[in-house]
Formats: structure tokens, sequence, C-alpha cells
């Protein structure tokens, strides 16, 4: 699958009655990356999940997802494993039997990694589903995703219901599993510190659109933090997109993206943390300014 993006859509939008849950979406994700979907509530994250999984069809524009439609046939379904964010597994079955239906659905199931990682989580092979813990449930999916041996494996917010124990211990099992079996992954979180700790890849959504694309160091490598004497943004080089700003009586501070060194010594200019980065995204009035082709990288 060398050159075949894990995910690409091209005008890709779903409407549900009148109101939009995606709208214009664009993108061209790279395989063998680790992705972050971050966005508010509402965003698009879980409908831009569920059209990749082919659990929804576009209402406008397209969707392919390692080179085919979504869903289209077994194979294509065997390419792509999903975990939604409630971690499904069935209440009144065990442990055993969630693998032992895995054997059944999936053709690529691997037994020998189901097993293991069940055994290395310390899960009774007899306890009934419904009576494990969050964490466990959440385990056990990602289990069940990963033993189907995918290429590119959806996460929806698994780990928002999750203590913070827990949720380390997920995002290890998962990397362990990314690094094992050169997985593609897409992970939606709220949480940007599980975003640096596990992707290299950011997408932000808002207000149903992408915002932001593009590897995570060349993303912080081209934002910056300006400060400096109060001044009128209009007067700003054009290749200095601000995306967002703040002013007092005697001081500027602006978040700018730029491709160029800021040569301006009346600024201050700091560094980025990728938390910094999605705040300013989320909380951009400048729908525009981002409009700019994203910073992607085919590896």
């Amino acid at each position: 699958m060398t050159g075949v993006p894990a995910l690409s859509a091209h005008g890709l939008g779903k409407r549900y009655r009148r109101r939009w849950a995606l709208q214009d979406c664009d993108l061209e994700v790279p395989t063998g990356r680790v992705v972050g979907l971050v966005g508010p509530n509402g965003a698009g994250k879980s409908t831009l999940l569920n059209l990749a999984a082919g659990l929804l069809t576009p209402t406008s524009g397209s969707i392919e997802v390692l080179g085919g439609r979504p869903a289209s046939g077994a194979e294509q379904l065997a390419k792509v494993g999903f975990v939604a964010q409630d971690a499904p597994t069935y209440n009144s079955l065990s442990v055993a039997d969630h693998l032992q239906l895995g054997a059944r659905l999936y053709p690529r199931w691997d037994a020998e990694l189901a097993s293991a990682k069940i055994e290395r989580l310390g899960l009774d092979p007899r306890q009934r589903a419904g009576r494990l813990s969050g964490g466990q449930r959440a385990q056990l999916a990602l289990t069940l995703g990963v033993a189907k041996r995918p290429e590119l494996l959806l996460l929806d917010e698994p780990v928002a219901s999750l203590d913070p124990l827990a949720r380390r211990d997920f995002l290890q099992d998962l990397m362990t599993s990314v690094a094992e079996q050169e997985l593609s992954v897409i992970l939606s979180s709220h949480l940007v510190s599980d975003l640096e700790r596990a992707c290299d890849y950011l997408i932000v959504l808002v207000g149903s659109r992408v915002l932001l694309s593009g590897d995570i160091e060349e993303l912080l490598a081209a934002h910056h933090r300006l400060t400096g004497p109060r001044r009128d943004i209009s007067r700003l080089p054009a290749d200095q997109h601000v995306i967002s700003e703040r002013h007092t009586d005697r001081q500027t501070t602006l978040l700018i993206r730029t491709d160029q060194p800021v040569l301006d010594p009346a600024w201050t200019v700091t560094p980025l943390t990728l938390e910094d980065l999605v705040l300013a995204y989320l909380g951009s009035d400048r729908p525009s300014t981002p409009a700019r082709p994203s910073l992607e990288v085919q590896r």
C-alpha cells in the first residue's frame, strides 16, 4: 500500500436533515502515522470516523480509506478496525467469548496476539464483560480491534471515561501495537496530553470543517507567539497569518503562522506547545486564516 493514503477525503460532507455534521472536508492522511483528531463537541469528529469505517455514507463529496471505498466489501472491511467511544462489548459474553467471536468474524484474526494481550492485561477469560471496569472494557475493545490485524485503526475517544492510570495503560498498549504491527491510527481525543504522548500528526476540526492538518513537528515549527508593543496587525508582513490576537493598552500578543523567519526586532518570539496550538485554533474567530494548504507530509 506504499503511496496510498490511509484516508483521503475531497469535499466530504454529511448532513442530518438541515444540519451539516461535516462539510467541505479535504484531507489526505499518510499511512504509518498516529493521527490525533481534536475538536469541540459537535465538530464532526465522530462523523468523520464513522464515514471512514463505512457506518455512514456521505451526503456530498468522497472518502477513500487505504485506496478503497469504506465497507465496500469483505477485503476492505478487514483492513479497518474501529473502537467506538463507549468501547462496545457484549455484557453477557465472557472475555473468552469475545475472542471466539473475533476469530469467527475476522479473516485476519490473530488468536495468539489476542490471548497474549488478555494475559498481559490480567483479564480473566471467564469474566463477563458486563462486570469489567471501564478501563478493562476499553482494553478488551482495543484487543479486539488490534487482533483483527487491520491496516488502519480508528479510535473514537476510547479513553474519555477512564481514570489517568487506565488511560496511560491503554495508550501504552496502543503504542506497543503500533510498533509491532506498523498500524496507521486515527485517535479522536479531547485530551491534548494524550495527543502529545501518542500522536505525530494532527487534525483540528471546528464547526464541521477542517481548520488544520499536518505533521505535528512541522505545524509547531510554523507557528509562533509574538509579544511586543501594541500595534495594528494590518501592518504585519503578508506572510504572517494571524491565528489569534490579544491586546492591552501597551502590548500586543499574537499567535501567527508563517513559513518565514520573524525579523522584526520589536517582537519577542516564543515557540508554542501543542496545547497552545490546539487551543488557538479551537478558539479562533478567523475561519479564513487557515485556508492555506495544510502541512501534510507524505512518507
